[in-house]
């Protein structure tokens, strides 16, 4: 439930630029003396100061860690917080990306110094059109074959600005890593970008700009379009929430030619494609699609495994077991956010109990989270094969035979690209099933079938459609 707006009242925000770059360094000592070293560097470190709104901070979490924060370390930062700026200081745990004057909505009935950190409500997130996550950045992305091309294409338009691909529209499903890209290509331009002016915003704070402007009476249209106008690199995120909003639109619509007219870049990050974006305007769609349309997919288990290990290096997280990991990488399978949240709870379990981290306990902390879940029974390479050839209308003696015509090279790179990632065999294993290849032509293979999957999409759905049939056909058979 989002607070509750109170009748109209002047406001006094104090950004952080201000007196907070002084208090803050006080309040993270507090904290340090509060808790341990480890606690402090994994849970309490990442929090930033945002602003100071009456007797009220705003301190910034990273999304990952920001309910937990707010869960557990309430009384420690409503403690830390009272030592330095009084009894009366109440804190409120927001995003780290937040824009204070936009996102943070008066607390009508919200006592100060009632000493209850809040989280804002999910429904009232939003992301500054002003601020970049430093840790997005092009070195902290995971490459796969399922968001290799979009990567490419994001530092492409990072250093050349206006000249690789404009606009460059970028579409996936939520937790991928869309919007860290919009960040990476900012921090890079900010970083060698030689002055260029960089500018990020959601569709939500844009329309939430607009239509105060638009409601002002003191010139703030024209103040609107110089603020995403001025600038040679625009990165929009979430544009499939200008669907249904004719004004907004029309005013989008009108930035996006006088951008583009000048050569200034556009970067737009959507949940689909332009054209299923079916009540937006075909103009605007067209718009979209006259630059280099890319996806974003969900990664394989070895690019999960990547990103697990890469975090928990970056944290300094200590595993008891090289293993430790498999579990979520394996059960966790759509979602990176969905991944560095289940492993953050591991983390946290850890710390909490002081067991080591291995894969006993990751196993019991994921059954708690995901409750009749259970691990994918791995496929045989039969049962690959025959799925493979009545999906492609070939024969299971044509994948074994030296025939390599198109249609059944194709089937076979599937068969064995499908039999590395849904069973335990080895490579070697794996030839030999095919007619007695080797372990050479099965990586070749497997690599064929990955590029082709990343750059066709009927191919793209060919796969998906059989690792879904395979991974869910256990329930079918009978027992």
């Amino acid at each position: 439930m989002a607070f509750p707006h109170a009748p109209t009242r002047s406001r006094s925000i104090t950004p952080v630029h201000n007196q907070l770059e002084h208090i803050w360094p006080q309040i993270q000592a507090e904290l340090r003396h509060a808790v341990t070293d480890s606690t402090y560097h994994l849970w309490l470190a990442p929090l930033q100061p945002r602003a100071l709104d009456g007797d009220t901070l705003l301190i910034g979490a990273p999304e990952e860690i920001r309910t937990w924060v707010a869960d557990r370390f309430s009384r420690v930062l409503q403690s830390a917080a009272a030592t330095v700026l009084g009894p009366s200081t109440t804190v409120l745990v927001v995003p780290i990306d937040c824009d204070p004057l936009l996102d943070v909505p008066a607390r009508a009935g919200v006592p100060h110094g009632s000493g209850v950190p809040t989280a804002l409500p999910r429904g009232a997130e939003r992301r500054s059109d002003e601020s970049f996550n430093p840790k997005y950045t092009f070195d902290q992305f995971v490459i796969g074959d399922g968001n290799r091309l979009a990567h490419a294409a994001a530092l492409a338009v990072a250093e050349l600005p206006g000249q690789a691909y404009n606009p460059l529209f970028v579409y996936g499903p939520p937790g991928l890593g869309k919007t860290h890209l919009l960040h990476a290509i900012a921090n890079y331009v900010h970083t060698y970008g030689d002055g260029l002016a960089v500018r990020y915003t959601t569709i939500e704070a844009f329309t939430n700009r607009f239509l105060r402007a638009l409601h002002s009476k003191d010139g703030s249209v024209d103040d609107f379009k110089r603020r995403y106008r001025d600038t040679d690199i625009l990165l929009i995120d979430d544009v499939q929430f200008l669907e249904s909003k004719a004004t907004t639109e029309e005013e989008f619509f009108h930035t996006f030619n006088a951008l583009y007219e000048t050569g200034s870049q556009l970067v737009v990050t959507c949940d689909r494609m332009p054209r299923d974006m079916a009540a937006l305007a075909e103009r605007l769609r067209e718009r979209f699609e006259s630059g280099l349309v890319t996806d974003i997919r969900p990664p394989d288990l070895a690019t999960r495994m990547t990103i697990l290990r890469k975090r928990v290096q970056h944290d300094g997280v200590k595993l008891a077991t090289p293993d430790a990991l498999e579990p979520i990488a394996e059960r966790i399978t759509t979602n990176i956010r969905a991944l560095q949240g289940a492993l953050i709870r591991v983390v946290a379990f850890h710390s909490l109990t002081g067991r080591p981290i291995d894969r006993a306990l990751v196993t019991h902390v994921l059954d708690g989270l995901y409750p009749g879940a259970t691990k994918p029974r791995k496929r045989t390479l039969v049962e690959i094969q025959e799925a493979t050839c009545e999906q492609l209308g070939v024969s299971p003696e044509a994948l074994r035979s030296p025939d390599r015509s198109a249609r059944v090279a194709w089937a076979r790179q599937v068969a064995m690209y499908l039999a590395r990632e849904l069973t335990d065999e080895t490579l070697p294993a794996i030839g030999r099933a095919f007619g007695g290849r080797n372990h050479t032509t099965v990586m070749h293979a497997c690599r064929r079938a990955s590029e082709k999957i990343a750059a066709d999409a009927e191919a793209y759905e060919l796969v998906r459609g059989l690792t879904a049939r395979l991974q869910g056909a256990e329930a079918d058979r009978p027992s």
